[in-house]
């Protein structure tokens, strides 16, 4: 008679991602490699014991302070035997991990950026060389966000990403063709390029900016919708980029790049390689050429050596040049970054000041942008559901950061991941509302 041999249970591993769509994409590769090993994985489920891994941020003050809330609160629950085991990985952990060793408990392995095979073999799994860009997605199942490089060269004096992720390092052109041909297999209709600076791509590979070619290769894909550019760095920005994007109506006309500030005295103190006076020729290039593109950017206030006048000067630009999207950071004086060594003397308080004041202006030209658009007719795609409306997006617009279209579910119907066109009926500071047409 044979013996049955019961089978050990499979491992719940559950996933919690911090900080920026560069940790998705991070941790949804993770994911895939889990998945192909055997492991049952969610993203922030329910937790049902098992191995708790953390994929945090560890970019400015707030990011840092929510890593370690999420560390320490798991870290308490692992103690209290709700966890099998606790894993920290990400950007917090690649910077301060010997630190943070020390001073919480309960963690069993601390990892960094770049340490993918090593979490893996924490939770008995094996890195599989054969996977090209195969992930589980944390998103909804329309939309993916793509890494075209990791890590950065840019010698910004307030940023500690270089510290964190490392030289700048391009994926091939053959690795992100395969990577995107694989995503709209799946059903995904838009892709969103992403890195810490996209404009440098290729130039380790290649010997020069290719991206330009990039776009043209992925924007070749059948299938793919849309095709959308982030994190544009603004010198050396490689204009032959914007020839491609009239060229290709799949390629949206957006552009996500942070300009950070515009006085001379702020972009030389930040390092930045660019005056104000490139920097204004820039913007009215790329609207030139492309009259009708979204442009978002962010800025940054309250760094060393900023003063009233920077302010001043800087609420004159945007004024000026009423950009689509636009976010503010206050500056976070971070460690081992070339602005640490200048005091930091603009209170907290002073700095949000100014970063109200921006946005107080932008909500302004937001609103002002939005109406101008009542009686258009948009092709808008369909995220989600909420609150008795579909929500959705124009190309204009990137999801979770930019603006969002209103479809009332009464009299008008789409499904999740359709486009539609929807006729813009009224209008808010940051919305848009329509029905379908």
């Amino acid at each position: 008679m044979k013996t049955k041999v019961k089978k050990k249970p499979v491992e719940n591993i559950h996933v919690v991602t911090l900080g920026c769509s560069k940790n998705t994409v991070d941790s949804e590769m993770l994911m895939g490699q889990l998945a192909a090993n055997g492991k049952k994985v969610m993203h922030e489920g329910r937790l049902h014991g098992g191995t708790v891994i953390i994929n945090t941020c560890g970019f400015i003050d707030n990011a840092k302070e929510e890593s370690i809330d999420t560390i320490l609160d798991f870290a308490e629950r692992r103690k209290n035997g709700e966890l099998d085991k606790l894993i920290v990985m990400g950007c917090l952990s690649e910077r301060y991990k010997e630190q943070l060793r020390l001073e919480i408990k309960h963690v069993d392995g601390w990892y960094g950026t770049h340490q993918l095979p090593e979490i893996l073999k924490s939770v008995g799994a094996d890195y599989k060389h054969e996977l090209l860009g195969e992930r589980l997605q944390t998103t909804p199942k329309h939309y993916a966000y793509v890494k075209i490089s990791e890590g950065c060269n840019r010698p910004c004096a307030f940023c500690a990403i270089p510290l964190m992720r490392g030289v700048h390092i391009s994926k091939t052109f053959e690795a992100l063709e395969s990577e995107v041909r694989g995503l709209v297999k799946n059903g995904i209709k838009e892709i969103m390029l992403i890195a810490q600076d996209t404009t440098y791509y290729g130039i380790d590979l290649y010997g020069e900016r290719k991206l330009p070619e990039l776009l043209k290769r992925l924007a070749n894909i059948d299938g793919l919708a849309w095709l959308r550019l982030h994190y544009a760095y603004p010198s050396q920005f490689p204009i032959k980029a914007l020839d491609v994007m009239r060229e290709y109506k799949n390629i949206c006309n957006y552009i996500d790049m942070p300009l950070q500030h515009i006085t001379d005295n702020m972009l030389k103190t930040m390092r930045r390689g660019i005056t104000k006076q490139r920097t204004q020729k820039l913007v009215d290039d790329i609207r030139n050429k492309i009259p009708d593109i979204g442009f978002r950017t962010t800025l940054l206030v309250g760094h060393p050596g900023e003063t009233e006048r920077d302010q001043a000067e800087l609420i004159e630009f945007v004024a000026q040049n009423k950009f689509d999207r636009l976010g503010v950071f206050t500056y976070s004086h971070e460690e081992n970054t070339a602005a640490h060594v200048l005091p930091d003397r603009i209170s907290q308080e002073v700095k949000q000041e100014r970063a109200d004041e921006i946005m107080a202006l932008q909500q302004e030209i937001s609103a002002e942008l939005n109406h101008a658009k009542i009686g258009n007719t948009y092709n808008v795609l369909i995220d989600k559901m909420d609150g008795g409306n579909y929500v959705g997006r124009t190309e204009f617009d990137s999801p979770e950061v930019d603006n969002e279209v209103l479809v009332s579910t009464l009299n008008n119907y789409a499904r999740l991941g359709d486009f539609v066109n929807v006729k813009i009926t009224d209008a808010t500071e940051f919305d848009l509302i329509g029905e379908v047409v």
